[in-house]
């Protein structure tokens, strides 16, 4: 078998042996294996529940696939709340003359990113459209966890809460906009895309409190912070010369005119926790990555009279506030357009 075929997705034989002969080898386990039409799981206490799909363009890209993205991606969001990853579903849609090589070097990827955390596939669908009517390969994962430090959540800032970033900011986005048909650019550059699960895992163990956390994917850092302020009803203030970027992404962002505050990551996360706790939380996260920093604090909301981008006045709350080494001061706004399509 070179390629999949319509008839892979059929539901006779040519299904059952592509599921069997991939699927079933390479995510193995007893609840798979019962191939009921839906997985009986054992849960104890709050569980999170999450999913996403996964349209990536390239499929495959430095530092990663689709495959691994969907496992990251989804066992992150679980993370993200504090749960310990432990059940996905998994959906593929795949287009009529995908090549077979291709589609198990990216289930092998997946395999390999389900060991990081323990999780296992436990359910699945396997749909094959005609040529044209996807683009290669599409990937829906679900994930099921049990919360293991509960109340982490984007309500939870405090007045005084430091601002922390886990590794160097952009390197998704960047990756994939280097490896595009119209670029092509060269470099050593990979994807940050991993799973956090043990870096959370430590961070519970370690005793810090954690007030909020989040993967700073689709408008990265930019994104997060206000999400935070407008969900908290507070002011962040960030120091522009602490936020880790890679010369790489600096100079991509140079060239395109982006802001690296805004590119994707798919294996950075964001956190808020108590100052007394952020030299605990660093070291645990500085075992990881040694970009990792404070990058600014939580400040009770009030009103502030700045100059925007466009130099008109305004006064406003709740906002992210962006300090430069030469003492001025500017909004970091929300993202604006779609600068990266199909970056996950």
């Amino acid at each position: 078998m070179k390629t999949v075929q319509l008839s892979h997705g059929g539901g006779g034989q040519e299904m059952n042996h592509l599921i069997k002969s991939l699927f079933f080898k390479y995510f193995e386990n007893d609840i798979l294996l019962r191939a009921e039409d839906a997985a009986v799981l054992e849960l104890n206490g709050p569980v999170a529940f999450t999913s996403d799909s996964f349209t990536v363009s390239p499929l495959f890209f430095a530092g990663g696939n689709i495959g691994k993205l969907a496992i990251a991606g989804t066992v992150n969001d679980l993370a993200m709340v504090g749960a310990k990853p432990e059940y996905l579903s998994c959906s593929f849609i795949i287009e009529e003359g995908f090549a077979f090589d291709a589609l198990e070097t990216i289930v092998k990827s997946m395999k390999a990113e389900l060991e990081k955390s323990g999780a296992k596939i436990v359910c699945g669908d396997t749909k094959v459209v005609p040529r044209g009517a996807a683009d290669g390969l599409f990937i829906n994962t679900t994930g099921v966890g049990s919360v293991m430090h509960p109340n982490i959540s984007v309500n939870q800032l405090q007045a005084g809460d430091a601002i922390l970033v886990s590794r160097d900011i952009g390197c998704h986005g960047s990756c994939i906009l280097m490896a595009r048909d119209e670029l092509r650019l060269e470099s050593e550059l990979e994807s940050d895309c991993a799973t956090l699960w043990p870096v959370v895992e430590q961070l519970i163990a370690s005793g810090v409190q954690l007030h909020a956390m989040r993967d700073a994917t689709r408008g990265g850092l930019s994104a997060v912070l206000n999400e935070w302020c407008e969900a908290s009803q507070v002011q962040i203030d960030i120091e522009e010369q602490r936020i880790p970027v890679a010369d790489a992404v600096q100079g991509l962002c140079e060239l395109y005119g982006f802001e690296p505050y805004d590119l994707a990551n798919e294996g950075t996360m964001i956190l808020a926790v108590p100052a007394k706790d952020a030299e605990a939380a660093l070291a645990v996260l500085k075992g990881f990555s040694p970009n990792a920093c404070q990058i600014g604090e939580v400040s009770v909301a009030n009103s502030t009279d700045m100059q925007t981008a466009d130099t008109k006045p305004t006064t406003s709350t709740n906002k992210v506030i962006i300090h430069n080494p030469w003492g001025g001061r500017h909004y970091l706004e929300l993202p604006q357009g779609e600068l990266l399509p199909r970056i996950c």
